[in-house]
């Protein structure tokens, strides 16, 4: 049975859950069309060529839209139910809980499911690539623990690499909130054994997507969920990225934002500097500790934060000589392989593996494949 708006002049929140979930409309449609700008909806109107052009859609997906409404109120009770299993909600743009900070965009998304709770204050996005060096990750962690720490609450993509390492820190922080963006719909298991991270940063902040339950992390779909990595900060931080990353997508997205971009320093001949090397060239401002981030924020969004002042960091507790030895033969953000270490350390291979086993349940030290070791988040 067709489900017209009440309102002919207005779309409805069931309206546009129907036709954020149906897989046969571009994104881009779904956010034109879901914007509800013109009554393309009405029964006398009709899906020529010229009406398409004008909203800015194809002529078929003018079609499908309209078909689509006619079951609203039964796809969207399905949805709803879909997102209740995944303890998600539903938030549209009519609802007083859209963040307001969405309606900036160009393609403002119709739709969101969040799970988690969405933060009340301010936000900082840090990105960076997937497949991140020791130095990266370290990087990454000591910039979102400190900004979690001084209240910052910390948005990523929650992708492998510089994405995970920055939620984890995050969430790990005393009073810490992280949001994760998510390139798929919120109920599907990717990155795979990512189950306990995502619970810690429910329990943290939220996981938000725009794409409904089911929604596969298909490669297009990153490149969307960039936009809203990019709005929610009110400063990008790229760690590491090469040439083509698309890390240097929600840099040049939050740029159109008016947002700041900053970008962490790496050796010219590392493919991962290329692309947070050349944001410093082109202007982006280029830090080497946490603070000057918080320094560089508008007094008016300092004001906001939850916490004043830095963070106060326990200090590590003393190591045995033996161990402290070994600790002060890594370099930080280098691995280093156990043979090499072991002749650093004048050890012989069983005693160092011994130790490095010891500093790893500390926290101190970190493994890698190879076996190779670098200093821990509290190395």
């Amino acid at each position: 049975m067709p489900d017209p708006p009440s309102d002919p002049e207005r779309l409805e929140s069931r309206h546009l859950i129907a036709l954020n979930c149906d897989l046969d409309l571009s994104r881009e449609a779904v956010c034109l069309l879901g914007a509800g700008a013109e009554p393309w909806w009405r029964d006398e109107a009709r899906a020529t060529k010229a009406e398409a052009r004008r909203l800015g859609v194809r002529r078929g997906e003018l079609a499908i839209a309209r078909s689509t409404l006619g079951w609203a109120a039964e796809l969207a009770e399905r949805e709803r139910e879909r997102a209740r299993r995944c303890d998600a909600t539903i938030v549209t743009r009519l609802d007083a809980s859209y963040p307001a900070i969405f309606r900036e965009l160009a393609l403002p998304p119709p739709v969101l499911y969040v799970r988690g709770s969405w933060p009340r204050r301010p936000c900082l996005s840090i990105v960076g690539a997937r497949h991140a060096t020791a130095y990266g990750r370290e990087v990454a962690e000591l910039f979102a623990a400190y900004l979690a720490g001084c209240g910052l609450a910390v948005v990523s993509g929650f992708a492998r690499g510089i994405d995970t390492a920055a939620h984890r820190a995050a969430a790990r922080a005393a009073e810490g909130v992280t949001v994760a963006v998510m390139g798929c719909g919120l109920d599907v298991d990717y990155p795979r054994g990512r189950r306990g991270l995502r619970d810690e940063i429910c329990r943290r902040g939220a996981l938000v997507s725009e794409f409904p339950c089911g929604a596969e992390p298909l490669p297009r779909n990153f490149p969307i969920r960039n936009r809203l990595i990019a709005a929610l900060g009110h400063g990008t931080l790229v760690v590491e990225a090469t040439a083509r990353s698309g890390s240097l997508i929600t840099a040049r997205l939050a740029l159109e934002l008016g947002r700041d971009v900053y970008a962490v320093p790496g050796r010219i001949w590392d493919d991962k500097s290329i692309g947070p090397n050349s944001l410093i060239r082109d202007g982006a401002f280029l830090v080497q500790h946490p603070r000057e981030i918080l320094e560089s924020l508008p007094l008016a969004v300092r004001d906001r934060l939850p916490a004043a002042g830095e963070p106060a960091a326990p200090p590590a507790p003393a190591l045995p000589p033996e161990q402290q030895g070994v600790l002060d033969r890594l370099p930080p953000g280098e691995p280093l392989g156990v043979d090499e270490l072991a002749r650093a350390a004048g050890l012989p291979v069983d005693r160092l593996s011994c130790l490095l086993l010891e500093l790893e349940l500390a926290g101190r030290v970190r493994r890698h494949p190879g076996p190779a070791y670098s200093r821990g988040s509290r190395g």
